[in-house]
């Protein structure tokens, strides 16, 4: 099944800021999706243009706001937002004169809400789980163990690394880090 951006709305909670899809090439309903977000070569990021940068992975940072209940069944529930780590040489200037230029040639209200950020996360609990995302569930429960057993306590969004891209790596082959931050118990 492929998706616009008026489907994807129809079926996900989430808007903008973070509703950073053009289009969805194929959808399972609550197991997968595979989308896109449409990069033109004149986009500030395009490898090429910081030669000694490569393009990090995507990430994804998933919560609801009592993580106390925070739930793998229920994940219509989840709030989130997806980053990418960006070089030094990325400034707040540049970022906004890319927003322009994006505005210019293709005007849409989710330009607007592009942001730069720090992000320092803390200290954290991480695993490498190797499969498809919708086989997550034991490895993120093992992690949560793992977590108590050492005496902490979970603190923070939960956050995703994703390493292989969907569209080229068998789903059993998927690579994907599982980060929770922590604090003292």
């Amino acid at each position: 099944m492929e998706l616009d951006r008026a489907g994807i709305e129809a079926i996900i909670p989430h808007r903008p800021p973070f509703l950073l899809i053009d289009r969805i090439e194929a959808f399972t309903p609550g197991e997968s999706a595979v989308g896109y977000l449409e990069v033109r070569d004149d986009v500030f990021w395009v490898p090429g243009h910081f030669p000694d940068y490569a393009v990090m992975p995507l990430e994804g940072l998933w919560w609801v706001p009592d993580m106390s209940m925070f739930t793998l069944e229920d994940k219509s529930a989840w709030d989130w937002t997806i980053l990418m780590m960006q070089p030094d040489q990325v400034t707040l200037e540049i970022v906004e004169e890319a927003k322009a230029k994006t505005a210019k040639k293709n005007p849409s209200d989710a330009v607007t809400r592009v942001r730069l950020e720090r992000f320092a996360e803390g200290r954290a609990a991480q695993v490498m789980h190797v499969g498809p995302y919708s086989a997550e569930g034991p490895t993120i429960e093992r992690l949560h163990s793992f977590i108590a057993e050492q005496g902490y306590v979970r603190a923070g969004k939960h956050h995703e690394v994703y390493l292989s891209d969907p569209r080229r790596a068998a789903p059993e082959k998927m690579k994907t880090i599982i980060r929770q931050p922590v604090a003292a118990g």
